[in-house]
């Protein structure tokens, strides 16, 4: 047997045993920055189970853990991939070789913008982010949005000021090889807004590190 049968054989049984244990969720595929979780995205229904990365079920999820394993028919999923019902939100992150199913779990709808430089030259008009003088990066994308390790002064720093907090984003790769960057700006559906200071791009989609910024 090679490892395309066994890989097969491995989903399978993943998806006999959601049968048993899994509840339904709507599975979502888009190929548009304009939306992860609409209508035009909706590629099917899915039986799934995820546990937190311990195929025993003998744990409950902690505080700070946005990572699972996803039990499902792996064969008809991808990374990438939003798995939705009323409860939860996930996205497949990582479909390694004959290893569980790697998701997130999604707690934020993000929009991503990119500041634009100002050209002007001496006096001008107000020179910072406003709606108007930034470009629509993608919109309505769920992610993990965690609080991170850090936080920062502000640059007053009175003895009462606290730390700026820091977050730990986590989101699939976005349509059409779109880019993030430090400096751009993430909205959530709140209207809370976060300054990228980093942006990696890994094999399971973005990892970002930012700033809250006053709105």
């Amino acid at each position: 047997m090679d490892g395309v049968k066994l890989q097969g054989k491995v989903y399978a049984g993943y998806a006999q045993a959601a049968k048993r244990i899994g509840l339904p969720f709507q599975q979502y595929r888009t190929t548009s920055t304009s939306g992860a979780i609409v209508p035009a995205a909706l590629i099917g229904t899915v039986v799934a189970s995820f546990n937190a990365q311990d195929m025993k079920y003998g744990k409950p999820n902690a505080y700070g853990k946005p990572l699972w394993y996803c039990l499902a028919d792996g064969r008809v999923l991808s990374p990438g991939d939003y798995l939705v019902n009323a409860a939860s939100t996930y996205f497949i992150a990582g479909m390694q070789p004959l290893l569980p199913i790697l998701a997130v779990d999604c707690n934020r709808m993000l929009s991503f913008y990119r500041p634009q430089q100002q050209p002007t030259v001496g006096i001008g008009a107000y020179g910072g982010n406003t709606a108007e003088n930034q470009q629509l990066i993608a919109t309505g994308f769920p992610a993990s949005v965690l609080q991170g390790t850090k936080g920062e002064r502000n640059e007053v720093g009175l003895p009462g000021d606290v730390k700026t907090p820091w977050w730990a984003i986590l989101l699939p790769a976005l349509p059409g090889n779109a880019q993030l960057r430090a400096d751009d700006v993430a909205i959530d559906e709140n209207g809370r807004r976060y300054v990228l200071a980093s942006a990696e791009q890994t094999d399971l989609g973005w990892r970002l590190t930012a700033a809250e910024a006053g709105t």
